[in-house]
């Protein structure tokens, strides 16, 4: 199985983890967590689980995919900290540790599937 796609499985099964945490009352992911959520968030972090989870439809594409994905959350990121209000386009509960989150998961995301990528393009030429 290609890097990339191991990547974008743990990556799917670790938001909708996160997606469905954020519903349960708790001290880390909910409306009184360390990281400010609520129903929309939550919602957000499940399509963005199921989106990793496509790129078992995209056989050859999948780093492109995870990459993709990555460029989203750094769009999400710069826009959590232009935001000035606790609400990410009206509807999405944020809060300073989530804007830092997002920005770290997206570096995450990005260097990790850059780096899978890569992995995947050895693989096939050794």
């Amino acid at each position: 199985m290609q890097y990339s796609r191991k990547l974008a499985i743990v990556f799917g099964a670790t938001f909708i983890l996160v997606g469905l945490l954020g519903f349960i009352p708790n001290p880390i992911v909910h409306a009184e967590g360390i990281f400010v959520t609520n129903a929309m968030h939550n919602l957000v972090h499940l399509i963005t689980g199921a989106a990793f989870f496509l790129v078992m439809m995209f056989p050859g594409r999948e780093s492109a995919v995870v990459m993709s994905i990555g460029a989203g959350y750094l769009s999400v990121a710069l826009l959590g900290f232009i935001v000035t209000g606790d609400y990410l386009l009206g509807v999405i509960h944020i809060n300073q540790a989530d804007r830092w989150l997002h920005a770290a998961l997206a570096l995450g995301i990005l260097l990790t599937g850059r780096l899978a990528a890569r992995m995947d393009s050895t693989a096939v030429a050794g």
